[in-house]
């Protein structure tokens, strides 16, 4: 008989812990104290189940670094006493969230999976209660007594995602989110089925580090046709900023105007970091493949590569608190960290 694993979900807020009182048809909070008496089914799992749940619970559109900070130092304190960790989250920032947390924990061992429901988990025709079961056996799967999952994810509909690859393309579907350039790492049907090859492995038994110092001071420039030079210009001249994610065409092309150019490169000059990366769903910035990047690449501009704005700006936020040397950071933002880029 496998081991009984201990799993700590942790409750902040959001669709997913909503039920319907059909006397009033108000919602009110779910009852996690008391799990498995509303969803008998988790009796299936060999888990022994706690809960801690946000005094208040957030709305995800209010969520903050702060927060993250908070969820982050939860799971550190319990780090020891559970074999897995289930975050309960409002889907709209989900994927910033679970890909902030994947930078702030390193030397990971064990799985945090994130979820949630775009129905509340008292409604007939939910998604919150195959979500959530299928989150608690994945954080409680083992092999050999050692977790088959040992890094950040996000279960959602039947699809288990490395975290920091998700982004959120849907308000009405279950099918919320995707992971548009990297496969699911786990797939729920008839059976659970891991696709092993696709999974971070630990490379060491190094003790957990977990970083909270996240600095904020950043901003996204989504490009379009017709954006203008104060536009640029006011953004860039923030008091304070560190960082700019540019959201460019394609494969990483941009405006070639020299006003656009001028101000990016006085930018870097002041020691603010420009992260390339693509509107597109899908693909790479590729800085130099067409003339409309070439003069992008000599600024000096951050090839974002394949990483989604989310996770972009989760890594900026966590690099930023470390303080790096110019250089530095822009090694470590083109380096795969946890998986978030190819």
């Amino acid at each position: 008989m496998s081991k009984i694993t201990h799993i700590l979900i942790i409750y902040t807020g959001g669709t997913i812990g909503m039920v319907k009182d059909y006397k009033t048809n108000a919602l009110k909070a779910f009852d996690f104290d008391n799990l498995k008496k509303n969803i008998p089914e988790l009796n299936l799992i060999n888990s022994k189940i706690d809960t801690i749940s946000f005094d208040e619970p957030l709305d995800s559109s209010n969520i903050q670094p702060n927060d993250w900070v908070k969820i982050a130092t939860i799971i550190e304190e319990n780090y020891n006493s559970y074999d897995g960790f289930v975050v309960l989250h409002g889907s709209d920032t989900m994927s910033y969230t679970a890909s902030a947390i994947s930078f702030m924990f390193e030397n990971l061992s064990k799985p945090i999976i994130f979820t949630g429901s775009q129905l509340p988990i008292g409604d007939l025709r939910t998604d919150a209660k195959e979500n959530l079961i299928t989150s608690i056996q994945i954080a409680s799967s083992q092999i050999d007594g050692k977790p088959i999952i040992s890094e950040v994810c996000l279960y959602f509909e039947y699809k288990l995602y490395r975290a920091n690859r998700t982004t959120k393309i849907n308000s009405e579907h279950f099918e919320a989110f995707t992971s548009p350039n990297y496969p699911a790492l786990a797939e729920s049907g008839v059976h659970l089925k891991f696709n092993n090859d696709l999974l971070l492995k630990p490379i060491n038994n190094d003790k957990l580090i977990v970083r909270k110092e996240l600095n904020n001071n950043i901003t996204i420039i989504k490009i379009f046709p017709g954006i203008t030079k104060n536009v640029i210009e006011s953004i860039l001249n923030i008091k304070g900023l560190k960082g700019v994610i540019l959201e460019t065409y394609g494969s990483g092309n941009a405006p070639t105007t020299d006003w656009f150019l001028t101000l990016l490169k006085k930018a870097i000059s002041n020691g603010i970091h420009i992260i390339d990366v693509t509107q597109c769903i899908g693909g790479s910035v590729i800085l130099g493949q067409y003339e409309t990047s070439v003069k992008l690449k000599e600024l000096g501009l951050i090839n974002g590569f394949d990483i989604t704005t989310e996770s972009a700006v989760a890594k900026m936020m966590y690099l930023l608190g470390l303080n790096l040397s110019d250089q530095e950071f822009r090694e470590l933002f083109m380096k795969s960290l946890r998986g978030e880029l190819d």
